[in-house]
This record gives C-alpha cells, sequence and structure tokens, in this order.
C-alpha cells in the first residue's frame, strides 16, 4: 500500500476539509497509511498533523492569513460576495519529513496563503506523484473559486468581473500566468469530484490538456444513515403530523453562489398556492452562527444553530421529509450527499456536480436552474407525493452504490498505484 500524504489549508473547515478527512478515515480503513498534514489547524483531532509547531507559529500563519483578506479588499469590487484568493503569500513544504517520506501526494484545498505557485514550484522539485482534488474552480480561474456565468477561464483571465479596475493585464492575468509557469513544472493528475467540474476542466485554458478522472467524495454511511424517524420525533419534540424541510444555508448566507434569495422567494410562492395545503408546514434550519438579522420566514422556524456533531446533523436530515438547497454552484455539495445518505430526498437547483447525486423524481428533485416557482414545485411535489418511503429508500441506495467509503476508497488507491507507476525516477526517500 502507498504512504499517501494529504495537504489541506484546514481541518475539516469546509467542504474540502471534510472531504479530506473523510477520504483519510476511509484509506485507513483499508489499510493505507494515510495522514493529513494542514496549513492552519482549528481543531483539536489527533490525527490531523499541523505544519506549526508552536503558538508563535500558528500566530504568523493566521496573521498572513488575515492579511491577504485586508489587502484583497482594495482589488476587488466593493460589496463583493464571490471568494477570491490572491497569491502574495505561500508556504514552502518541500523540506518537511512527512513530505518527504510520502509515496504518494494528494493536494486538496490549498488557498488562504498556503500553497502558492512559488511553493507549488518547490514541490515539484521533490519529483514525487502528486494527486489533486478540485473541490472548487479556484486552480484554473485567476483567482475567484466560483464562475458563474464569467468564461474568461477559458482563455487566460484578465478583465475581471470582480476587479475593482479590470482590464487586459489586470491581477486575474498575472495570477492565471503565475500558475500556468508552476504547472509547467508541477506535473499532477487531476481528480474531479463531478462530472461538472470535469467539464469545466475541460473547457479550461489553463489546464485542459492535463489528465482528469471523476472521483467522488464519500462519506461515512454508519454514521449518515436513516433512522426511527417515530424516536428522533420524540427526541427532538417535533411533532408527527407536520411536514419538515431542512436547510443549511445560514452560514454561507454572504455567499452570493447559495442562492439564499431564491430559497425564499420559492418558500413564499409555497404559502400562496391555494392548491396545496400547508398549514403543517415547518422549517429546520441549521448552521446559522448567531440569531440576530436573520430573514423573514413564511412558514414556522426552527433555528437549530451550528451543529459540530455529526451524529445529531445525521438525526436531523433522518428526521426531515426533505432537505431543501437553494445552491447556485456547487461542485459536489456534501449537504446533498449527506441528506441522501441518511434516505432524505433532496430538492435543489439543476446544477453544478448536484444531479450526478440527484436523480429527478427518484430521490429528490431537480428544479430549474434560478427558478424560484421550479423551487417551489419541488416542495409541493414532496408534499403531495404518495410514497415517501420509496424515495427515501432510492436516497440512501443512490450513496450506497456511488458514494460509500469502500467504493471510494478503493477507487482512490487504484488510481494512486497508477499514478505512482507513471511516475518516472520516484525518490520517495529525497
Amino acid at each position: 500500500m502507498p504512504r499517501v500524504l494529504h495537504l489541506n489549508t484546514y481541518d475539516g473547515n469546509g467542504g474540502a476539509g471534510k472531504a479530506c478527512l473523510r477520504l483519510n478515515n476511509a484509506l485507513q480503513k483499508q489499510g493505507v497509511d494515510s495522514k493529513i498534514l494542514v496549513h492552519y489547524k482549528f481543531g483539536q483531532n489527533p490525527l490531523v498533523k499541523s505544519f506549526d509547531n508552536n503558538i508563535f507559529q500558528k500566530s504568523i500563519t493566521a496573521a498572513k492569513i488575515i492579511l491577504e483578506r485586508v489587502l484583497g479588499r482594495r482589488y476587488l469590487k466593493a460589496g463583493s460576495r464571490t471568494p477570491f484568493s490572491f497569491t502574495w503569500f505561500g508556504r514552502d513544504v518541500s523540506n518537511h519529513p512527512d513530505v518527504k517520506s510520502a509515496d504518494i501526494i494528494h493536494l486538496h484545498w490549498i488557498n488562504h496563503t498556503f500553497l502558492n505557485p512559488a511553493s507549488l514550484k518547490k514541490l515539484a522539485k521533490l519529483n514525487k506523484p502528486i494527486v489533486w482534488t478540485f473541490h472548487d474552480s479556484n486552480a484554473f480561474t485567476g483567482g475567484c473559486h466560483v464562475r458563474y456565468t464569467c468564461d474568461h477561464y477559458r482563455h487566460s483571465c484578465g478583465f475581471c468581473p470582480l476587479l475593482e479596475k479590470p482590464h487586459e493585464s489586470d491581477l486575474s492575468r498575472k495570477i492565471w500566468l503565475q500558475k500556468e509557469s508552476a504547472y509547467q513544472q508541477l506535473k499532477f493528475t487531476i481528480i474531479a469530484p463531478s462530472s461538472w467540474m470535469l467539464r469545466s476542466i475541460a473547457e479550461s485554458g489553463l489546464l485542459n490538456t492535463r489528465p482528469a478522472k471523476i472521483l467522488p467524495n464519500t462519506l461515512d454511511t454508519d454514521v449518515f444513515k436513516p433512522r426511527d424517524r417515530d424516536a428522533l420525533l420524540t427526541e427532538f419534540g417535533l411533532d408527527a403530523t407536520k411536514i419538515y424541510f431542512l436547510s443549511g444555508f445560514m452560514p454561507s448566507r454572504k455567499d452570493l453562489h447559495k442562492g439564499t434569495d431564491y430559497l425564499l422567494d420559492s418558500l413564499k410562492r409555497l404559502v400562496t398556492d391555494s392548491a396545496i395545503n400547508t398549514s403543517n408546514v415547518e422549517l429546520l434550519i441549521f448552521g446559522n452562527r448567531t440569531t440576530t438579522d436573520l430573514p423573514v420566514f413564511p412558514f414556522p422556524t426552527k433555528f437549530l444553530g451550528t451543529i459540530g456533531d455529526e451524529e445529531t446533523l445525521a438525526k436531523y436530515y433522518a428526521v426531515a421529509h426533505a432537505f431543501l438547497i437553494p445552491s447556485l454552484e456547487d461542485n459536489l455539495p456534501y449537504t446533498v450527499m449527506e441528506s441522501l445518505s441518511c434516505g432524505t430526498p433532496v430538492i435543489a437547483f439543476t446544477t453544478g456536480g448536484i444531479p450526478d447525486m440527484v436523480k429527478h423524481e427518484e430521490n429528490g428533485y431537480l428544479a430549474t436552474y434560478k427558478s424560484a416557482e421550479s423551487l417551489c414545485r419541488g416542495m409541493s411535489w414532496i408534499i403531495t407525493h404518495g410514497n415517501l418511503q420509496q424515495l427515501q429508500n432510492n436516497a440512501r441506495e443512490t450513496v450506497m452504490e456511488h458514494f460509500s467509503e469502500q467504493r471510494i476508497a478503493d477507487r482512490h488507491i487504484a488510481m494512486y498505484e497508477e499514478v505512482i507507476a507513471e511516475t518516472p525516477n520516484i525518490n520517495a526517500n529525497a
């Protein structure tokens, strides 16, 4: 079995962090010597190591992350809500013992002053086999993580709509050229978690000639699983006569690509739909960090706050009749996979990698993109559906067939071995 080292900016903070942790666990269950090294460690997980060995080093890392954000405001348009990463700061990881001893390096999300193009050039000198999972679009753009309708990534960026002063040779073009220079030295195989991401890579001017394969993320299906709903209703003090819709958009309410406004609009449409009895509909919202500045929902709403415990989160998925996700652009969102794994149908827009998981009117409802009316129809479809049990069975089966830990771990192991075999002059102990 190869010795695998995962590099990620954070330890479980965000979708990429979760994906990294979950893959690491899945690989270890299959007997792989798999480790994680992060740029900045928030939690206390002993299985995750950090490059910082003391509080002083950690403070320096935090200061750089904050400074990058502050400096970035000078270049971005005021009020921009689209994530954008700069390349001013980076970290040389090439001399770390775990990096040097690894048989293969697996990159994940590497922004926020972690591995900038200069850092990648230094990593390239080790001549290690490298795979890189693209959790968003940043690796092939001039800075943005979410593209929307912008197609500048298909060429060499420039004239960036997010920058205060866009022009042909603006900062997005400079970052794009920095990445191009680094990629010429760094040989790596791309992992696309979704078919949408694979298509995006093929369309990009920066990486369209690189080898890329679809390999989804995974999760622990022994945690995210169907449960006794009656017992959960009693545990949470919920009403068995109610229809409960669950959503989890609140931590990213400021992010335009999360589609909060569309969800609110669709709920308002639902309450005025004379053909549907909505008197017994209630909402469960997780992820909200505070109870201030919250939108007004047209249905009774229970705010659950941030749920850090996966067991509790899985219970809320399992007690709901459907999960609502109004995201406008997402690679392979974990909330969708988690919900389906708990046997809960998903109502979402037809966008990103969501159609890789949600099959229309089989395990959920795929609404027309950016149509609050269509999202509303999805909720009506759930309310009036005559066989929710079949939908729940289909949802669980989708995850077990395509995204279970063993299946995804085995596919990664096969890919690692293939990439290692194709990498010449490997010196794993350099």
